[in-house]
């Protein structure tokens, strides 16, 4: 089976605490714990759609990625606007997790499963966006087409996008267009809390689905994903 969640903001360290963006944040981190050992087994697959972890260096993060590493499933992480400890992929596989596996500039089958994505950036409608919000944007893209390099002959194939891939005024943009040139069966995103859940676009569009699993969203509980 696979299931997916996104913003796990996971603190272990005790440096940056939720609750302060509401009491639905209390104790998140148990909530996601918690249900994600009644549901995962170790034969699954856990997708984590970005901000993982609030450390800021990747040494730091090692407290979280340690607890995630050692619960039950193989793990696919991504990149979030908050994962400030990312860096290089060679460094983040060195450091010996067991079942994490980072999605940067790759992809990974699972079983008949092509998974592929980027952070992506914000919609270039959105107020305030400029020439190096442009530089960053095309960049995402770049990094999107060559994670799906080589998924091409997948029977089905999900993308992993931190950012919600639409404009502003709702139309799809450039990351949800390339899902649906490239035959893309769900689209997986997060990003969007509290009052940013009036900005979550899910269902069919242009033959790719869309879900959002900003952990907020979905309660804080891992949403099974069938395609």
């Amino acid at each position: 089976m696979i299931w997916a969640i996104g913003d796990l903001h996971f603190d272990f360290r005790g440096e940056k605490p939720m609750d302060i963006f509401g009491d639905n944040w209390i104790n998140h981190s148990e909530k996601i714990i918690s249900d994600w050992k009644e549901k995962v087994s170790d034969e699954d697959l856990v997708l984590l759609v970005g901000d993982t972890s609030w450390a800021l260096k990747f040494t730091d993060s090692f407290v979280d990625l340690r607890i995630i590493d050692n619960l039950p499933g193989k793990k696919i992480i991504s990149k979030g606007n908050h994962d400030y400890w990312w860096t290089s992929l060679s460094k983040m596989r060195e450091a010996g997790f067991k079942s994490i596996e980072f999605l940067h500039n790759n992809n990974y089958v699972y079983r008949d499963v092509g998974i592929f994505g980027s952070r992506g950036w914000y919609s270039t409608d959105t107020p305030g966006f400029n020439d190096q919000d442009e530089k960053i944007y095309n960049r995402e893209i770049l990094r999107l087409k060559n994670s799906f390099s080589g998924l091409e002959n997948c029977k089905k194939k999900i993308a992993m996008i931190h950012y919600p891939p639409f404009m502003q005024n709702k139309e799809p943009n450039d990351f949800s267009v390339f899902c649906s040139e490239r035959g893309v069966n769900l689209c997986l995103y997060g990003h969007l809390h509290g009052e940013g859940h009036k900005f979550i676009i899910e269902g069919k569009i242009n033959k790719v689905d869309y879900k959002c699993v900003a952990s907020d969203y979905v309660d804080f509980k891992l949403q099974e994903i069938n395609i």
